[in-house]
């Protein structure tokens, strides 16, 4: 009977250990889970009519924790690393954000935006870091992982990212056709003709082009 009281006993130590392990380590996960949460909420009302974010030589800027400033002289200097909460966006329809130091390191903490933008505002269609593809179903990751280390992730000519066929007119009369813009000045004949080319590259693209 003394054997088998002490043999219930130990039983008893060895389940209350095994609970109180695995208390621990839901506590852990939890841990884990609440620090890769980002410190500030991105959502539809996020993001503006492109015109109205600040201009950075061909691309607009923003910064959705009111530091602008660092976001422009890292934008403007054209090296660094952007400080949280940076926006930077090339076309009406895809952005990305940057979250706090370790949030994802496979993109230095940037996060990638595929958006709906119409005269109501815009709609997130996915959001995300290495899954992310853009509305002809090329990665963003997949380019943005060339750039080189001194330029944060952004893409720019000598950069290190793959070139993309989109020149710098196909992009300007792009950004100046975001519907989400109310004052938007009257397309020039060169913006009429920049996309006009722009919507044969759309065209090879969606044949299977590059990752842009």
């Amino acid at each position: 009977m003394r054997v088998t009281s002490l043999h219930k006993l130990s039983l008893s130590i060895l389940v209350t250990l095994l609970a109180m392990m695995l208390l621990l380590i839901a506590t852990g996960a939890d841990a884990v889970d609440e620090s890769a949460k980002s410190k500030f909420t991105v959502d539809d009302h996020s993001f503006k009519c492109i015109s109205a974010m600040t201009p950075a030589r061909h691309f607009y800027v923003d910064n959705l924790l009111g530091n602008l400033e660092g976001t422009l002289a890292v934008a403007k200097s054209g090296v660094g690393d952007y400080p949280e909460g940076s926006v930077v966006q090339l076309v009406p329809t895809e952005i990305m954000v940057k979250h706090e130091k370790g949030f994802n390191a496979e993109t230095r903490d940037w996060e990638f935006f595929l958006i709906k933008a119409d005269k109501d505002g815009s709609k997130i269609l996915s959001r995300g870091f290495a899954e992310v593809n853009n509305q002809f179903g090329m990665n963003c990751f997949a380019c943005h992982i060339h750039a080189k280390p001194q330029y944060d992730f952004i893409c720019e000519q000598g950069h290190g990212c793959d070139p993309i066929p989109l020149t710098r007119p196909m992009l300007a009369a792009l950004q100046r056709t975001d519907p989400r813009c109310m004052n938007h000045p009257p397309l020039s004949a060169e913006d009429a003709q920049a996309l006009k080319d722009l919507g044969e590259v759309f065209k090879s693209l969606k044949g299977g082009g590059k990752n842009p």
